[in-house]
Parts: structure tokens; sequence; C-alpha cells
């Protein structure tokens, strides 16, 4: 059965009834590192822990194995051979010699240096959304998509998680259910044939589903999170078809954008965008090329909105053009992208945010010339959606934001909408209602 839509209408936009909530129960194996907390080498207190599990008479190690399983197995997916493989990670990063460890003993050294991480406890948010690889079977209108989502678990760490789900031409859909298991992507071998050649590789297992799949820091720039995705199906020519993503890779103590890049949704390059513009956040690319350049919006300076140039996707010197400023009280502190310029037959439809007033942000939108995007044609000059009565409470109060909109066919768009950092809720409109807001 689809979503239905409800009868909640602002400005012309239904809201949905459909709600995707933060969720503790969702759990991934994560390495678990001692390292950082030793106080001498920092090696010595992992050695002494493998030391420890090494003591342990067989019927010991038989015992404290069968309780890990107890309390873990059923929890998550081939739960054995991941113990396995990170006993062979810490053999290595330790430089231990073989020491000819029992099957089982090794796999319980492994679960000593591992840990469950709920991936969304904290906060579920600033969702986009894009047509999917597969379009098989797919009729009347029906578009199956893919819908990415900034999860954020213990120590602020956010991380990107998907769904996957078919939307009908009114707008009404169905996601795709997820299985018991989280699996979390596996760094791969380099590949120069993606990206820069400093793009890191990652994939998810053959055996797991997009749905089920999350994207975690694997970078020392990454290590505090990879923050706002905004995804885009991106058209080369010539039928060559790429999905690309932006997003804020943190440090803890600096920002860097980076392009996510994918044509099939099992293997992700993460690269680095170079250049004076990568150090800002909020970056949004065009879907295909304009005047033989690749342009984006930026907000290149924390308050006003740029169209930046580039002919690298990897690169962007340009500091860009004004595009636009704040003029209406809703967006006076500043205003920013919610993800990729859209395409309909009146121009580049831009969905923005403002921040107003007691730090509230709201949805607006502006709509910019076809063959020439910096010129603005016409902007909204009240919020086209806000947070309302309990939409107002959250990990972040008083906070609608998006990272990308998608078109189903030419006239009615469907955009996922983070509330107040802890939910994400879904609202349909029709582009001529959203053009009749605008002046």
């Amino acid at each position: 059965m689809a979503i239905q839509l409800t009868a909640n209408v602002r400005n012309g936009i239904r809201i949905l009834q459909q709600r995707l909530h933060a969720d503790p129960s969702r759990v991934v194996l994560r390495p678990f590192h001692l390292g950082w907390q030793a106080s001498s080498a920092p090696h010595d207190r992992a050695i002494d822990l493998v030391r420890d599990i090494a003591a342990l008479s067989d019927g010991q190690v038989a015992h404290e194995y069968g309780v890990v399983l107890h309390d873990f197995q059923n929890r998550h997916w081939q739960t054995e051979l991941i113990f396995e493989k990170r006993y062979t990670e810490v053999e290595a990063t330790l430089g231990l010699a073989d020491k000819g460890y029992s099957p089982q003993r090794r796999k319980l050294i492994g679960a000593y240096f591992c840990h469950e991480y709920s991936y969304s406890a904290a906060a579920l948010m600033n969702p986009s959304i894009v047509a999917h690889p597969d379009q098989s079977g797919m009729a009347d209108g029906s578009v199956r998509f893919i819908l990415s989502l900034r999860a954020v678990g213990e120590g602020h760490i956010s991380s990107i998680a998907f769904r996957e789900g078919i939307a009908y031409p009114d707008g009404s859909f169905d996601l795709w259910p997820e299985s018991a298991f989280a699996t979390s992507v596996e760094r791969l071998p380099d590949d120069p044939q993606r990206g820069s050649g400093h793009a890191v590789i990652v994939g998810r297992h053959p055996e797991s589903s997009l749905s089920n799949t999350v994207i975690f820091p694997v970078t020392e720039q990454q290590a505090n999170g990879l923050e706002d995705l905004r995804l885009v199906r991106f058209d080369h020519g010539g039928g060559d078809i790429e999905w690309l993503g932006t997003y804020t890779a943190y440090s803890g103590r600096s920002i860097q954008s980076e392009l996510l890049r994918t044509r099939d949704f099992c293997t992700f390059a993460l690269d680095p965008i170079t250049g004076g513009a990568g150090r800002n956040k909020g970056m949004a690319l065009f879907p295909q090329k304009i005047g033989g350049e690749y342009l984006m919006i930026g907000r290149q300076d924390g308050k006003n909105l740029y169209l930046l140039r580039s002919d690298r996707l990897d690169r962007w010197d340009d500091e860009g053009s004004l595009l636009m400023e704040p003029k209406y009280p809703w967006e006076f502190i500043q205003i920013g992208n919610c993800g990729s310029p859209i395409l309909t037959d009146a121009g580049w439809l831009l969905i923005t945010h403002g921040v107003g007033a007691m730090r509230k942000y709201a949805l607006g939108c502006a709509l910019l010339d076809r063959d020439d995007p910096s010129r603005v044609i016409a902007r909204s000059p009240q919020p086209i959606l806000t947070a309302e009565n309990a939409d107002r409470s959250g990990y972040v109060p008083n906070v609608v934001y998006t990272c990308g909109a998608m078109l189903l066919g030419t006239e009615t768009l469907l955009i996922p909408y983070g509330i107040s950092d802890i939910a994400v809720g879904f609202a349909t409109t029709r582009v001529q209602d959203l053009l009749a807001l605008m002046v």
C-alpha cells in the first residue's frame, strides 16, 4: 500500500503521513580501538589484551565465546566471519606472528576488538532523493528511488544511510522494508580509474541490500562525520550516467567538501574536492554541464549563495559569483541551497533554506534561468515549509531542512525533509504551485 497523501496542506504543499525516526535498535559491528587509550606505547594495551585472551584455557575460551554468541549472534549478519576478519586485522596491525591460535580463540580475540554501534540513535535527518539506477518494470510514471539519510550516533558521528522505494505520479510512495541486520561498507583496494586518484573506494557486501547499508567515516578528515549528502543523477552526455553526491567531511577540527561517486550503489568512491571552494559546506552540483562547464551552488561566506564553475568535478578553484543574498526576514541570518537544482520547463528550480529569528530554519525556493543560471528569475518571499506544532521539538528544534527533492514526470515534486534533526518527513507539491508562490 502506497503512503497516502493527507489533507494537511501548507502553501500548496501536501504533508504526507510517513515519518522515519532515529532508531537506537539499528546497530552494526564496528572496530573497537584501544591504542588511543594507552598511557604508554600506542599498541601496549592492545597487545596486553591479546595476551590475556591467549592465557585463557580452552574451556574458558569456549565458555566466553559462547556468551558472546548468545548475546550478539542474532543481532548481526555473518557475525563470526566479522570476528575472524577483525582478528586478522588486529594481528597485522600489532605485528603479531602467527600464534597458532584455534579458530575459536581467534574469533574471541576479534570480538574483543569489535563493538556495537547504534548509528542513528541520536538523530536522523537531512535526506536527499534520486532516481534509482534500476528502473526495470516501472510503468505509468512510477519511479524507483534511492533516499539518502544523515544518521547520527554515539559521539555525534554522522554516517550515510539509505532507503529504497517506489514513488508514484501523485507523489505517494512505498518504502522497501529494512532487514533485521544493518551492515557497514568495507574499504576496497584503491582504483585509479575511479575519482581523482585520491579517492577512497568502499563497497557494500554483494549479499546486503542498499537499504541495510551504512557508509561510515574511513579517513582522518572524515573522522567525526559524513554530513548532509546531496545526491544528484548526473548526465555526462551520450548515455553516460553517474550518481554524484557532495557532502561535508568533518574531522572534529576542520571541514572539507568531498564528492561521492557511484554508478551502481554497490561501490562508492569518496573523493576530496580540492581548490579554495572545497573548504566550504553545502555545495550542490547541477545535474549536467552548462556551457561546457560543471556548475555548483555554494555558500562561500556562510551567509549568501554563490554560483561556482569548474572544468573538473574534483577541483573547484573558483570562489564563485554572488547569486542570492538574504532578502526577507525569515532568511536574514543566512540562506543556503537544499540540494541540486532541478530542471523544469520554467527553468532551474532551486529549493533553498533560510535562517531567521531564534535560529528558525525554513524552506524556500527560487527559479534560475535555464541557459544562464546566474540570473535569478524569481524567489519566494515567504517560506514554503516551516516547522510547526510538534515538529518544532527535536534534537535541534525549529528546523526543517532537505538535501534534495525529486521531480516525478514534469509536474510533481517529492520533497523528503528533516524535522528538527530527529525525524524525516515527506511532502509533495506541483511545480506550478511553487512558481505561483514566487515573485
